[in-house]
């Protein structure tokens, strides 16, 4: 049974359905590329400032999930892209609840250590988008222009500390949910970061944090107020999103696929700037603003380590060489992941 994606009649063979030109695909090396990238990605939004699609970009998965995402969401429900997206989804959750906590730590304590190796996973889905592009085009290398620009201006605003004041309301909310699903699908993009940038990272966590106590509690009355105030439009944004985020991408990919490959490629370049190894927590001073508050005597020792500013530092030769090692390593490992069945195309 032939399960790889037909185009529609209407449509040229191009983007996303190239993809297929090679014949049926084997589902174990679909299983594995799926498993890795959903793993990645679960680690990617652990980590502040690594988008989860970058992930999924480098480990050869993005096309085909963004074809299963969009298939999924118009109700055509074939098992291959049923099996991507379930394998992502299960890579991701269970890597975000088994290895969170082990995860931050080693961000927080050997930050220049595991940024080194995310720039070497990252790196390493390059030889792969441009193995789809098969060839460079004016429009390849506008669009991998125009978005690494604006990948590295994003990393100067992150640099800068700047983050929103901005009071909620419900269009916020939703516009939130929006922008943090269109963040988890689009390589490049932190999530959390946009969300702060709008001045709504603080109020979301607040509200969950209050849900999450009331339910311990078991007082459904002051669980409801949350729920409904901030999570409802929030999730509303984020289906949304996924929903019209997913299904764009796939237009884009099929209608203006030189120029689509190119942004992609200029998203992951450019989210490598944000990733400079060489940078360490400080930690804040009285008066700093940190994740959208002010820092006070009273919130002080509240502010956890992860979310401490960075600064940069000069490296000793043994990290430098230790550094590039790490970023071989990573980029070995996405290369060889993305090898595997690679005559399939996925």
């Amino acid at each position: 049974m032939n399960d790889s994606f037909e185009p529609d009649a209407a449509q040229p063979r191009s983007g996303v359905d190239s993809l297929a030109s090679g014949g049926e695909l084997k589902a174990a090396p679909l299983v594995v590329r799926s498993l890795f990238g959903g793993t990645l990605m679960g680690l990617a939004n652990l980590v502040p400032g690594i988008s989860g699609g970058t992930m999924l970009l480098a480990a050869g998965i993005y096309p085909r999930f963004i074809e299963a995402l969009a298939e999924v969401t118009r109700f055509r429900f074939r098992f291959r892209s049923l099996l991507v997206l379930g394998c992502v989804a299960a890579a991701a959750g269970l890597g975000i609840l088994l290895l969170a906590g082990t995860l931050k730590e080693l961000v927080v304590d050997h930050r220049w250590v595991m940024y080194s190796l995310f720039i070497g996973l990252t790196l390493g889905g390059l030889p792969v988008v441009w193995r789809l592009a098969k060839s460079a085009s004016p429009g390849l290398i506008g669009g991998a222009v125009v978005a690494f620009v604006a990948m590295v201006a994003l990393a100067l605003l992150q640099r800068s500390g700047f983050a929103g004041d901005t009071e909620s309301n419900v269009f916020l909310l939703f516009l939130a949910g929006l922008a943090g699903a269109s963040a988890m699908i689009l390589p490049g993009v932190s999530g959390g970061y946009l969300l702060l940038l709008m001045g709504q990272y603080v109020p979301i966590l607040s509200a969950i944090d209050t849900f999450k106590d009331a339910l311990r509690a078991r007082d459904l009355a002051v669980a409801m107020e949350p729920a409904i105030s901030v999570m409802l439009p929030v999730g509303l944004g984020v289906v949304a999103g996924v929903v019209v985020v997913g299904n764009l991408l796939q237009w884009l990919l099929h209608h203006f696929r030189k120029a689509t490959l190119g942004v992609l490629i200029g998203l992951l370049l450019g989210s490598v700037v944000g990733l400079w190894p060489f940078q360490q927590g400080v930690q804040p001073q009285l008066g700093d603003t940190v994740k959208g508050r002010v820092v006070t005597e009273q919130n002080l020792a509240e502010i956890d380590p992860e979310d401490w500013p960075t600064q940069f530092f000069v490296p000793t030769p043994i990290q430098s060489g230790s550094s590039l090692a790490l970023i071989g390593l990573g980029f070995a490992l996405t290369l060889g992941i993305a090898k595997v069945g690679a005559d399939d195309d996925v």
